[in-house]
């Protein structure tokens, strides 16, 4: 499974990108559950936001969703910062 995380926007305006291959991993299984929970809860087009926060863009295996700040969900704040974190 190959989980990317592109994000926009904040104070600085910086983009930032991650990305995660969990083929051969030994907790890939963990990937998958928690990408699958945090795509339910995405939106097929970007959500509006709040003034300096940020913007998600999770792709996972060539499906998009988008989310923003402060609405993020549990599952999609772990999987963005795990791949941000791990695949930078």
């Amino acid at each position: 499974m190959r989980i990317q995380v592109r994000r926009t926007g904040g104070f600085a305006g910086v983009e930032r990108h991650g990305e995660v291959d969990t083929a051969g991993r030994p907790d890939a299984h963990e990937w998958q559950a928690l990408a699958e929970k945090a795509l339910a809860t995405g939106r097929g087009t970007p959500p509006p936001g709040v003034p300096d926060g940020f913007r998600y863009e999770i792709t996972v295996d060539g499906r998009t969703v988008h989310a923003a700040d402060p609405h993020l969900s549990d599952e999609q704040r772990r999987l963005i910062t795990r791949v941000l974190r791990e695949g930078a």
